[in-house]
Order: structure tokens, then sequence, then C-alpha cells
């Protein structure tokens, strides 16, 4: 098994295709990589030269701006994974198109930040309704099944996030068996579209989950190549839950560099496509009880266990080093190993 590309190319003349190849990855591994996606070259490196130059500002500037409790703002070491009980290796600004007062960084520290952040969601979020239009159809649901229930019509409710990640260097530090740049676990969304630069690897995903809030996995991690002209899109658990279990959300880790490979920072990007907070999900077969975007997000996101904005806060005041490296739990299925 491994992680299948699907090209977009000729989307309209091949989109049954396309369709039948989206569903098969979907179903089997729950990760797939688009090639000729239509994203020009020249936006992703832009939007990669973007988040560099946020992650490069002091940390009491990117705190301007901290997490807000509701899924937006700046964080640094504070997203431990129940899988792990250790902190993710890695800072990141998570932005929304709606409930970002007070934290889109200021012009007075990075000029154009919003326009430009903004601009690429868009983007994203429009290649992403092809996407979403091809898993209804697949599906035999109603083309704007997930597009109407999840693209904000105008109201405000959108909860779709695009999350600019800096993972730490690793040169000259050493980490315990249990440390990842990013612990394994799934995605709580509808459609991941990740975005990765050339040669700065680390992502490794796991099928075999059979039903949402699953734990269990597979066997076998399987390695995505880190290639900047692709995009690495995975089901999330909104979507496993809305299409009855049929398409999987996978867990994922990323793995901090081994041997001779580059110790240095690496950068991602990810847009989550979210339900809208009054969204119902619920699949046709209503295997799950109903349940709205802003409920289940909110659950999930206290389930992960993700910091307060005060907790984010107080965390980027402290060294790095001390916060990345506390074992704040044990998790329930290491305290035996333990």
């Amino acid at each position: 098994m491994s992680v299948p590309t699907i090209s977009l190319h000729d989307f309209d003349t091949r989109r049954q295709e396309i369709i039948e190849q989206l569903m098969d990855a979907s179903t089997n591994v729950g990760f797939f990589t688009l090639s000729n996606h239509g994203i020009s070259p020249e936006d992703v490196t832009s939007i990669f030269q973007l988040s560099a130059q946020f992650f490069a500002l002091p940390d009491e500037v990117k705190a301007k701006t901290a997490l807000n409790g509701k899924n937006a703002g700046w964080e640094k070491n504070t997203q431990v994974r129940p899988s792990t009980g250790t902190a993710d290796q890695k800072e990141s600004i998570q932005l929304q198109f709606a409930r970002m007062e007070g934290l889109w960084p200021g012009d007075e520290d990075l000029k154009g930040f919003r326009e430009r952040a903004e601009r690429f969601m868009h983007q994203v979020r429009d290649l992403s309704v092809k996407v979403m239009e091809c898993f209804a159809e697949g599906l035999g649901l109603p083309l704007n099944t997930f597009t109407e229930g999840t693209v904000d019509p105008g109201v405000g409710d959108s909860q779709d996030v695009l999350r600019l990640l800096h993972y730490h260097s690793t040169e000259g530090k050493s980490f315990g068996p249990n440390f990842w740049r990013a612990g394994a676990h799934a995605d709580f969304d509808v459609l991941t579209m990740l975005f990765q630069r050339d040669g700065e690897g680390g992502l490794e995903v796991c099928p075999g989950r059979k039903v949402v809030g699953d734990f269990g996995m597979g066997q076998t991690w399987l390695p995505v190549e880190a290639r900047q002209d692709r995009i690495v899109c995975n089901i999330g658990d909104q979507l496993m839950r809305w299409s009855d279990d049929r398409l999987k959300s996978t867990y994922h880790r990323v793995r901090l560099p081994e041997g001779a490979e580059s110790q240095g920072a690496r950068y991602s990007i990810a847009f989550f496509n979210q339900a809208r907070t009054d969204s119902i999900i619920q699949g046709p077969e209503k295997k799950y009880p109903p349940i709205t975007g802003g409920q289940f997000i909110a659950e999930a996101m206290a389930k992960n266990r993700m910091q307060s904005a005060e907790i984010a806060r107080q965390a980027a005041m402290e060294s790095s080093d001390k916060v990345a490296s506390e074992v704040h739990f044990v998790p329930q299925h290491l305290q035996a190993a333990a």
C-alpha cells in the first residue's frame, strides 16, 4: 500500500476518472496527493515566504495575536497530543475567514500579511470545492452536500482554517523516544490540504482506522514524500462521520529527523475545510446522531487538549527547551510500557 498521486489535469473531461481515483484512495488509505492542481508554483512559494517572515518575528511580537481558544491565533509548543503526552515540536498561527478580530498580525509588524494570506486561502478553498463535490458524487449524495456545509455564503459562520506551521530545528538537541514534530493524530475536519517544501519530509500515515473516534490503527506507517508541486490531502473525522465511515480519516504524524536527514527547520501549510457552525453533520445511513459543525469542533478541541490563549501566551514567554521537553502526562495506551 502507498499514498497515491491523483492528477487533476483536464479536470472537466476526466471528472469521472478522477472521482473513481479519489474514492479508491479515500476508502482504502485516507490520504492522497494532488498534482496539476492549478495553484501556481509562484503562489505556493509566496505563501511559504510569508510564513517564514512571520515566524522570524520575535516571540513577543507574535504573542500579540496569541491563540484565542476558538481555533485562531498563534501558539508555540502548546499542542499536546493524546497519543504522546508531549508537546509537538513546533509553533503555528491559525487563520480563519471569520472570528479574526484582533488576530491578524498588523502592518507595523509584517506589511500586507492579511491580504496575502486571505488571497491564498480563497485559492485553496476554491480548489477544495472541486474535490468535495467529487466526494459527494462518489457517495451518491447531492453535489453541494459538503460545499454547502462548509463554504460560508456570507453570514460569517465559516470554520475553515489556514494553519502556517514552523517545526523547530533539531540541530544540537536530543529527545526522548516519545517526542515528535507532530504526534500521531487524526484531523477533525472535512478535508485537509497540506503544502510542503521540497525535501522537508517526516510526514507518515497509518491506514487501518475503522470508525470515528477509534484510536486503533494499522501496523504500517507510510512515508509521504515532501514535494512543493503536490498537495497532500486527507480525510478528516467530520467527513468520515458524514460518510458513515466509508471515507477514512487516517492517523498521521511528523517524525523528528533521522540519520543524515536535515536537522534544520521544517515549514508546512495546511488548509482545513470544516463544517460551518450550524451545519448538520449526519450521513445518509444515520450511523451517528446529528451534530453541528460548531459542536463537533468544540468537542474535538477539548479532546485534543488544545491549550487556552492564556496558556499559549505564558508558554511563549518560557524557554522553548523547557516547554517542549516536558512530559505533560502518560497516555493510557503507553502506561503499561512506562
